[in-house]
Order: C-alpha cells, then sequence, then structure tokens
C-alpha cells in the first residue's frame, strides 16, 4: 500500500498553496490529502489533522509548511501509521518553544508589527494577516506579482494565541525520520532557523533552494514534489525492511 501523503499548510495561506506540488504526487501514484488547517490554536491544529489521520488506512507522512510544521510535530504520535515527515519552509519546534519565539532566534525574518495587521475577534482573539501592499516583497517574491496579489487576496490568517503557543512535550520528529526543504531566500522564517532545526531533528536530509522565497509551495513545486517523493521512497524501504 502505498502511503497517503497529508499536506499541512500554514499561516497566511490555505490547501490551494499545494496546488503545485499535488499533482507530481499524484502522477506517482499517491493518494494525496491537503488538510485544511484551522490555524486557531496549535493543540487544537494538531488534533485536528490527528483527527485527520485516523480516518486514513495503511502508511501516512506528513508533510508541512511554516506554522504547519509546528502543527505536525504536535500531531499525537497513535493518531495512525505516520511513518515520516518532510518541512517545508517550516517549524519544528523543541517542547515549549513557540512560532514566534524560533522567527527571533536568528535574523533575517521581516514578519512584525509593522508588516502584519491585526484584526481583533469577538472570541477575545486576534487574527495576523501579512499587510496586502508587502505580501508579494516578504512572503513570494519569486512569483509572478499577479498570483502573488491573489495569495494576499486569499490569505487565511492564524490567530497570534496560535503563533504564541508553546509546543507540546513530545514533538513527533523525535520519534519519525524527517525531510527539510530550505528556501535560502526566506524572509519569513530565517534560513538560518531553518538550518539549526534540521540538525536539530536529526533531518535524513536538507535541501536547500537557492534564491527560494517562504513560498515554496507554490514557487517551487517541483523540487517540492521531488523531496516528499524521496522520504515516501525512503520510509517504503525501511518499512519493507522490518516487515521482513
Amino acid at each position: 500500500m502505498k502511503p497517503t501523503i497529508v499536506l499541512v499548510h500554514g499561516a497566511f495561506a490555505e490547501s490551494a498553496s499545494w496546488d503545485g506540488v499535488i499533482e507530481p504526487l499524484l502522477e506517482a501514484g499517491h493518494p494525496v490529502i491537503a488538510a485544511a488547517n484551522p490555524l486557531r490554536d496549535l493543540a487544537a491544529d494538531a488534533a485536528s489533522v490527528g483527527d485527520l489521520v485516523r480516518t486514513i488506512d495503511g502508511p501516512v507522512v506528513l508533510v508541512a509548511h511554516s506554522y504547519g510544521g509546528a502543527v505536525i510535530s504536535n500531531v499525537p504520535a497513535d493518531a495512525g501509521e505516520i511513518t515520516g515527515l518532510v518541512y517545508v519552509n517550516a517549524f519544528a519546534p523543541e517542547p515549549g518553544e513557540h512560532c514566534f519565539q524560533l522567527a527571533a532566534m536568528f535574523p533575517g525574518s521581516m514578519l512584525g508589527e509593522d508588516t502584519a495587521r491585526p484584526v481583533p475577534q469577538s472570541d477575545g482573539t486576534t487574527d495576523l494577516y501579512v499587510l496586502q501592499d508587502r505580501f508579494h516583497e516578504l512572503f513570494c517574491p519569486d512569483v509572478p506579482a499577479a498570483e502573488a496579489a491573489r495569495l494576499a487576496a486569499t490569505q487565511r490568517p492564524a490567530t497570534q494565541e496560535a503563533l504564541l503557543a508553546p509546543s507540546g512535550e513530545r514533538p513527533l520528529w523525535r520519534e519519525l525520520p524527517s525531510w527539510f526543504v530550505i528556501g535560502d531566500e526566506d524572509l519569513i522564517i530565517p534560513p538560518a532557523l531553518h538550518r539549526f532545526m534540521a540538525e536539530r531533528a536529526g533531518a535524513q536530509r536538507t535541501v536547500e533552494i537557492p534564491g527560494a522565497s517562504h513560498a515554496l509551495p507554490v514557487s517551487q513545486p517541483q523540487a517540492c514534489a521531488d523531496v516528499i517523493l524521496e522520504a515516501v521512497a525512503a520510509v517504503a524501504r525501511a518499512t519493507s525492511r522490518s516487515v521482513r
């Protein structure tokens, strides 16, 4: 049984941000689900992805972008037959770390009070958007302006509270093999942080893409798909050996 690939988007994006990645995965014969990440609360978002995984028969590879990396890191290990993790310009937090804290560990992030638009909610939380007139420059300078404008208009906000929520006690990357894809021109999450997290996680392989922005699934879909397929093949070989 081929693993099901579950794609988890991050903040300021939506499931459709994986469209260019999905096509080569489907062509390779893999079942694919682009999960709708709620972006409301880290623990609840991880539970939502875990609930989805519980409905899937057979092995699962979790793939995440940006804040989605914190989400898959917190998916319960017993949610299903999860065999591997792929972090695409994504956070891989240690217990107690939160996304804002990590982004500030190294210089380079341009997301801050002057580039984000807070929208207070009636439930007491605060939604955060990237300012539309800064979105192309910060989030995806390597995509055409018209496409960047569409991405800015359709961005889904994350709550400030989700991005400040501490990660849980048992990050999934401590238990499973991981792969990292890094855009070396990421202006949202510093590339130095990506490298640090990949090394800390003991990544099977880290692939760095020159000139690539934060929006890797949109600007470099084939490169992302190639690493995902590499990860899927590796965990399938490992599973086959263990069965023998």
